[in-house]
């Protein structure tokens, strides 16, 4: 179904100020995964000047809602701050009651990547055509103040990967993208290799067209940083996350990274709260490059 269709109208759900500015979650249907929806923005003041605002769209990791970020991030603070909006999106559709859906943490609820799924049993899990095309054209129809036109990304673990093959895979469409601890491989590591088998089924040529570090060497040109912060503590860093090989990618083709490995830091939120103002000052000079 085109997710630019008429589009159900967002329902707010609950409304709570910080830093001059609100949080507000909102519930809709989705066209595109079939089932309700639920998203956070948080609304900066408006500067002064100005009528409408960027956004930077965050996407959050394994097991995660809409929510994590919001409340566990920090981020608001650095967003009021610079007047950028923060669009956070759940992870999968929800409530579709699918055989399996739920049998692991990490795949199926809470678990999307972000991706088109082309098996028929897994064929409402099209997170990326709800966060490239619906949520864009929703926000556009509900929030005029929002200029969806000026947008960036930003993700972390299974959103950090969401995030790089979004921007990878849209030239020009966002301005700028960082992630925290990405998935950069996922075609060779056990999450990934998990979740393709199963959405996108057994050609791996299939899986190429959500990876990162083969996504990279297909691009021609960038015109901002790609900043990845990763944690030299965390867990999953040399077995599911791979940061080296995206980083040897960028370096084949001249893509500019800048890849900081935080000793002592872990997977958690406390990571991606220490880290997160220079993630917000490096999309809100991106996104303020256009005013």
């Amino acid at each position: 179904m085109d997710a630019s269709a008429a589009l159900p109208p967002a329902e707010l759900i609950s409304s709570a100020k910080v830093f001059g500015g609100f949080n507000r979650r909102y519930k809709h249907f989705s066209p595109t995964l079939g089932c309700s929806m639920t998203f956070t923005i948080y609304f900066p003041p408006t500067p002064q000047g100005s009528s409408t605002v960027p956004v930077l769209y965050w996407l959050s990791g394994l097991t995660c809602t809409d929510e994590n970020f919001i409340i566990k991030s920090g981020a608001q603070r650095s967003a009021s701050r610079e007047g950028i909006a923060l669009v956070a999106p759940d992870t999968s559709p929800r409530g579709l009651n699918v055989e399996g859906e739920a049998d692991s943490w990490d795949f199926g609820v809470g678990a999307g990547f972000y991706l088109n799924a082309t098996q028929d049993k897994w064929k409402n899990w099209r997170m990326y055509d709800y966060v490239v095309k619906e949520l864009p054209k929703l926000l556009s129809v509900n929030f005029p103040n929002l200029d969806i036109s000026r947008a960036s990304i930003s993700g972390h673990s299974m959103g950090g990967h969401g995030a790089l093959i979004i921007y990878l895979k849209n030239p020009g469409a966002y301005k700028s993208v960082s992630a925290f601890a990405p998935i950069c491989n996922p075609a060779n590591c056990p999450w990934g290799q998990k979740a393709f088998s199963n959405y996108l089924g057994t050609d791996k040529s299939d899986w190429e067209e959500y990876d990162a570090t083969v996504l990279v060497e297909k691009i021609n040109e960038l015109s901002t940083t790609i900043l990845i912060d990763q944690g030299g503590d965390d867990n999953f860093l040399s077995n599911q996350l791979l940061p080296h090989s995206f980083e040897a990618a960028c370096k084949r083709a001249n893509v500019p990274l800048l890849m900081r490995l935080q000793p002592g830091y872990d997977h958690s939120y406390f990571f991606v709260q220490t880290f997160i103002d220079d993630h917000i000052c490096h999309h809100a000079k991106a996104l303020k490059s256009l005013f």
